[in-house]
């Protein structure tokens, strides 16, 4: 029988901010590729029903709540993660805010306010759960990034400096934390249709341009995350780290399209 090298029953996988969007979907997909998964989020009702669908499908689950801008609901999420599991392979940072206003109107609260939620928030948990991915021998972090990371979106600075962030952040961890057995590397999802952005997809200005510089002419199904996510958590991405995958259509390699 052939070796399953992405195969992860037996690992345990926190996902933050998984009560949502891409997050919800990367923490089924773990569960699905056989892991046990831990999706957290702040709000408490939302963490249930992800974890009804994990169950629901055969796999296994634990709620938990967790508030990234707060340090000690992040430890308390890894003790009660350490103490119900035994101990963390996989950490997937999904959680994240953004608002749209022009940069001149943005205050020091705003701007506070995103860089907080998106990186000093997933800075907190990667340096919370880094002594349980330790001593995991093949701890992986999984780093969710933006194509904001790389190009400017209209009047979004903060989040797009958020997210450049998210890079800069990832390499710093893939080349420290490699001689600790720990694999960081980040997904860069290109533009995927969910329930909150449809009508902002299919009847603006800003969703027409999007389509129109993406080449496969579609928005991805959320689902097409899965792979590269499972990818980056299992044996497969053992050599790889301070790397990130862009999930996009072509978005990032492309130039002219017509």
């Amino acid at each position: 029988m052939a070796e399953n090298i992405t195969d992860l029953t037996g690992r345990t996988a926190v996902v933050i901010g998984a009560t949502s969007g891409l997050g919800r979907v990367i923490a089924r997909g773990l569960a699905r590729a056989g892991a046990r998964v831990v999706p957290a989020g702040r709000r408490g009702p939302l963490v249930a029903e992800v974890c009804g669908e994990i169950r629901a499908a055969g796999g296994a689950a634990l709620e938990a709540t967790v508030d990234v801008s707060r340090p000690d609901s992040i430890k308390a999420l890894r003790e009660t993660v350490c103490g119900h599991f035994g101990g963390v392979d996989i950490l997937v940072n999904a959680a994240g805010v953004t608002a749209r206003r022009p940069t001149a109107d943005v205050t020091d609260d705003d701007w506070n306010a995103i860089l907080d939620a998106n990186l000093t928030g997933m800075l907190r948990a990667c340096r919370e759960f880094y002594g349980p991915l330790k001593q995991s021998g093949r701890g992986r972090i999984v780093n969710i990034a933006s194509l904001s990371s790389f190009v400017a979106f209209h009047e979004v600075a903060a989040y797009g400096v958020s997210k450049a962030g998210v890079l800069a952040l990832t390499r710093s961890l893939g080349s420290e934390w490699a001689r600790d057995r720990i694999n960081v590397n980040a997904l860069v999802p290109g533009v995927f249709r969910t329930a909150l952005n449809a009508e902002l997809l299919d009847n603006s200005e800003r969703g027409r341009e999007l389509l129109m510089r993406t080449p496969m002419k579609r928005f991805g199904d959320p689902e097409e995350l899965v792979g590269a996510a499972v990818f980056l958590a299992s044996d497969a991405a053992s050599f790889v780290t301070g790397q990130f995958i862009a999930v996009d259509g072509g978005f990032l390699a492309s130039g002219v399209n017509s």
